[in-house]
């Protein structure tokens, strides 16, 4: 790995000592310069758990990643940085199905920084935080107009929101995934990213997608539609605004192109369609 290059990548020049301060930087540096997508899936390619492989994906092509991609590249990077760390399983629950996936259907990682623990993700999506959470407390977390925080049951964290809103401690709070903090390899994943390119229980085989944070919303392409998002300020009157922009295919690439900065090296074949609840219910 080229850090210097890396850094680049996501708008950063030399990084400082391994502190709050760095991680939450380059987290959410990551976020806003590295697209989360699944458009190899959807133009022909396939993704392989090979870290030289993804570096040069995401760092030389300036492409992005699902999870698998995206949090193992980063999680290299902070290892580079000398952040001390490990990657952990995660099973997300799903909006559509309103199921939880299989373990291994996401990972993510825990930095231990100064006797304290923090959650690192930056391959998840519309729903994702912008800078690291504690894993050290129940408490509320807010980021922004939004809040989190990490539930804990019997061994198991439970991430959980109030989606775009924020009412407090006792606000409805909606689970996005579960997790335990046992370590993981990278190649333990391997099984589960390849269900996630051919299932159709899988949003990433049903639909071809790409998202990126940008500052005050979120751009988000999926199948033949184009999402603006924006997030609540006084000129929107405290709520989040969407605009939705139909495409056609021969507009996609362009606007991956403008919009993403992405140029696929084969044709994209755009995807919508339904998901199929998965047989075995986590």
């Amino acid at each position: 790995m080229d850090v210097g290059k890396y850094l680049s990548r996501i708008g950063l020049t030399a990084p400082g000592e391994p502190d709050l301060e760095l991680l939450r930087s380059v987290h959410t540096r990551q976020l806003l310069s590295v697209p989360f997508e699944d458009l190899t899936v959807h133009s022909g390619g396939r993704v392989q758990l090979d870290l030289p492989l993804l570096y040069d994906k995401i760092v030389n092509q300036r492409r992005g990643g699902f999870c698998y991609e995206n949090n193992s590249m980063f999680s290299w990077l902070l290892t580079k940085l000398g952040f001390n760390l490990c990657l952990l399983s995660g099973q997300v629950k799903n909006s559509i199905t309103d199921c939880y996936g299989p373990p291994f259907d996401h990972l993510i990682i825990m930095v231990t920084l100064e006797g304290r623990r923090w959650l690192c993700d930056v391959g998840f999506g519309s729903a994702g935080f912008t800078v690291p959470l504690s894993l050290d407390t129940e408490d509320p977390q807010e980021q922004g107009h939004r809040v989190y925080r990490i539930r804990e049951a019997a061994g198991t964290r439970f991430l959980e929101w109030q989606k775009e809103e924020n009412k407090g401690a006792d606000g409805d709070w909606v689970e996005i995934y579960k997790f335990t903090l046992e370590p993981r390899r990278l190649e333990d994943f391997t099984e589960m990213c390849n269900y996630h390119q051919t299932s159709p229980s899988s949003i990433f085989f049903c639909k071809s997608l790409c998202t990126i944070l940008k500052p005050g919303g979120r751009l988000t392409y999926i199948g033949r539609k184009l999402n603006t998002i924006t997030f609540p300020t006084e000129a929107t009157g405290g709520v989040v605004e969407t605009t939705t922009r139909e495409l056609k295919d021969g507009e996609i690439p362009g606007i991956l192109t403008e919009k993403f900065g992405i140029v696929l090296q084969s044709p994209l074949i755009p995807k919508d369609e339904a998901i199929t609840p998965p047989p075995v219910i986590y």
